[in-house]
């Protein structure tokens, strides 16, 4: 049986991934996960990599989602998304045309950078969630 609380979290998770490619962006990787932890989703906007930390709650909640990003979880993110780049980017990077195909090797960062946004989604009680996209917050 699934849990409440896992079952909102997916559901946040699918909005938010949704809401990403509406607005342009390519999903590289979603629930990517390692010994230290998850990264919901990985995209890309334009040259710049976009590492997505989602937060989702109900409407009549107390906590606001982005409250729920501590200093600690904003660290542990940055150590993701540096992990994430030294294995998978080389991956994408080919697949994307940026290098030739074969094994992964060192590559350049994305031009445009990295950045760990927030997407804030707020399950309500009547109608559809409401979606907050924070670019470069943590």
């Amino acid at each position: 049986m699934t849990n409440p609380r896992t079952a909102l979290g997916r559901y946040g998770e699918e909005v938010a991934a949704r809401r990403l490619v509406e607005a342009g962006l390519t999903v590289l990787e979603r629930n990517w996960r390692c010994r230290e932890g998850e990264l919901d989703i990985v995209a890309l906007e334009g040259d710049t990599l976009a590492v997505c930390e989602v937060k989702t709650r109900r409407e009549t909640g107390f906590q606001q989602p982005a409250e729920a990003v501590t200093e600690a979880k904003a660290e542990r993110l940055r150590r993701l998304a540096a992990r994430w780049l030294d294995e998978r980017w080389p991956v994408h990077r080919a697949r994307l045309g940026g290098a030739a195909a074969g094994p992964p090797r060192p590559a350049p960062p994305p031009p445009g950078g990295v950045r760990i946004d927030l997407i804030a989604v707020t399950g309500r009680l009547r109608g559809a969630a409401l979606v907050e996209h924070l670019r470069g917050v943590v």
